[in-house]
């Protein structure tokens, strides 16, 4: 595989959503602030966080408040330095109230491939935890569970 630097390919698109996708698994705001620029722009909900520290104290309050979290992404479309998802994740609230969260990002690439800038939209949906589709260990999507297009979602 070619390296995972604009302008990218459908493969290289591809396994930059995954490597994406695993970093935030790993719920570690350490290792995922490592792919973004120091001064990354995001906006996320109604977050602006600004450069690596503003992105590691976001993602420290998140995972504390987003229980079990498991994720999963798939990519939409791209272009030369820009790539855009879908994604799904499956997390609880403190009182054991599981959520589906829904979301479309918009992410663009410096020339080493960090990223520079990621505007999320994220929709909250409460479900049974009947009703959950990610069964999976913490951490890392195993590459035989099923995708958002493969899980209807």
């Amino acid at each position: 595989m070619t390296a995972l630097v604009p302008p990218f390919t459908r493969e290289t698109a591809i396994a930059k959503v995954r490597l994406a996708e695993d970093g935030w698994n790993s719920r570690d705001p350490e290792r995922v602030s490592r792919v973004y620029t120091p001064d990354s722009i995001w906006r996320n909900r109604a977050e602006f966080p600004r450069g690596r520290a503003e992105i590691i104290a976001f993602l420290t309050r998140k995972w504390a408040r987003e229980l079990d979290y498991r994720l999963i992404k798939e990519l939409w479309a791209f272009t030369d330095n820009r790539i855009a998802v879908r994604f799904a994740y499956e997390w609880h609230d403190d009182a054991g109230q599981w959520f589906r969260s829904y979301g479309n990002e918009n992410w663009e690439f410096d020339a080493e491939g960090l990223m520079q800038r990621r505007f999320a939209s994220i929709n909250d949906l409460p479900i049974k935890e009947q009703d959950r589709k990610f069964f999976w260990p913490l951490g890392r999507r195993p590459d035989d569970h099923p995708s958002l297009s493969d899980l209807g979602l």
